[in-house]
């Protein structure tokens, strides 16, 4: 319980932690950063680090010149992507192993060669808009690689997802992360990261459910 505690504390005040490992680490930071981004897009079973948070933060300390901008920028668009082809592979030579292929009544043939096949036709646009969502962004690339997405095709949309991600999300930190208005409710903006995409989410899923009752 007091570890869910501490992540919770670290999640919603991620500007006080990072700024304070800023001050006694100094480039060690880096580091840190690269783990935790690399960890939460490579891992499936680590879907609850806070990416796009601590990627806002990271923009915001740019801003003020206590980050390196386009180091910062490099280092995690590196982790985003490893850790995505690191998710794939584990999808993709793990998952058959786990599901037994055809030996096993876990797995359905018909319902791999459909998830195959869709993968193939609209994975693309799953992989990139993925990584705004949290929790999906880390099962979609494992995903890919269960349903045997090619890897060239899961590659190009991993590096375009990342770039705008990563990207997007830092630049936007770094114009308006530091704006008054915005640190002062950087709690509410946090957790609407989290809670908006996952709404959107559920919507979509309760509409596709009620267009296929």
């Amino acid at each position: 319980m007091d570890i869910l505690f501490t992540l919770f504390d670290f999640i919603l005040h991620v500007d006080q932690h990072l700024q304070t490992f800023v001050q006694n680490y100094g480039i060690w930071v880096y580091a840190l950063l690269f783990l935790i981004i690399f960890i939460e897009t490579g891992v499936v079973v680590m879907p609850f680090l806070p990416g796009d948070s601590l990627l806002f933060v990271v923009g915001a300390m740019c801003g003020v010149g206590l980050m390196s901008y386009p180091l910062s920028i490099g280092l995690l668009l590196s982790a985003a992507i490893l850790g995505n082809q690191s998710n794939y592979t584990i999808g993709r030579y793990c998952g058959p192993k786990v599901f037994g292929w055809e030996n096993s009544r876990w797995f359905n043939k018909k319902a791999f060669e459909q998830a195959h096949a869709f993968y193939e036709k609209y994975g693309g646009i799953t992989i990139v808009a993925a990584r705004f969502m949290p929790f999906l962004r880390t099962f979609a690339p494992f995903v890919a690689g269960v349903a045997q997405m090619t890897r060239s095709r899961f590659t190009f949309f991993d590096v375009t997802g990342g770039m705008l991600w990563v990207g997007g999300i830092v630049t936007v930190g770094y114009f308006f992360g530091n704006i008054p208005w915005v640190k002062l409710h950087l709690d509410k903006i946090i957790w609407a990261m989290i809670l908006v995409p996952g709404l959107l989410v559920l919507a979509g899923a309760w509409r596709s459910r009620g267009k296929s009752a």
